[in-house]
């Protein structure tokens, strides 16, 4: 089990429901761990599906809005491709993208935030957004929470918008009130979550399905 055998599943789900694909993304993952589980030759198998599940939901969710962000003048890059190579290693222009997003811990150096993705500007280097996902909110938004304040005060990084992106399988975003801890930090500490599920939520100005993503992103452009 790979990457592309999970694109091959979504896009499976893609040509049964075109735009309402997003929805699936539960069953996407369901189908995969069946797979990965006849394919694994370990000892531990749900220990090996959630580092594969983690690591590859992120790439999933690249996959899915890449071409819309590329359309849109922009360009997308993985958060690991940052932090995991030697600024001198990377082309000029991602080693500028890494040193706009660091943040400034004074005598304790200079760090990259927590992120899946980073959408920036090429032509003026500029970065427009930052995306963390996960497939539960509890693995991480209080986390994202965190960097968007840490974002935020600084002069530098103060315009980048920290979006979540998740599936929501806990039902953290289902409902406004009475508000889970998660969704109250999505709606005070974040600049907003999108949520791919079959289940529909209770929306408000922070908390959209996800199919609202591409066009609030426009927004943010003008």
């Amino acid at each position: 089990m790979n990457f592309r055998d999970l694109v091959n599943i979504y896009n499976k789900k893609k040509e049964k429901y075109g735009s309402d694909a997003y929805r699936h993304i539960s069953n996407v993952l369901k189908e995969a761990k069946s797979q990965h589980k006849r394919d694994f030759r370990g000892k531990d198998h749900e220990q090996s599906w959630r580092a594969f599940k983690g690591k590859n939901l992120e790439k999933l969710i690249e996959y899915i809005i890449v071409d819309e962000i590329r359309s849109l003048g922009l360009e997308v890059v993985n958060g690991n491709t940052l932090e995991r190579t030697n600024s001198s290693n990377l082309s000029k222009e991602l080693s500028t993208v890494k040193r706009n997003l660091l943040v400034d811990y004074g005598e304790f150096g200079s760090h990259l935030p927590d992120v899946d993705l980073i959408i920036y500007e090429p032509c003026a280097i500029k970065i427009i957004a930052v995306l963390s996902s996960k497939v539960t909110l509890r693995e991480r938004i209080a986390q994202t929470g965190y960097w968007k304040i840490k974002l935020a005060s600084d002069k530098v990084t103060q315009h980048i918008k920290v979006f979540f992106v998740t599936p929501d399988e806990d039902g953290t975003l289902t409902i406004k009130k009475p508000t889970k801890k998660g969704r109250a930090i999505v709606e005070i500490d974040t600049d907003g979550s999108y949520v791919l599920s079959e289940t529909n939520i209770e929306e408000s100005n922070k908390v959209k399905m996800f199919d609202k993503f591409i066009d609030d992103f426009k927004k943010i452009l003008k």
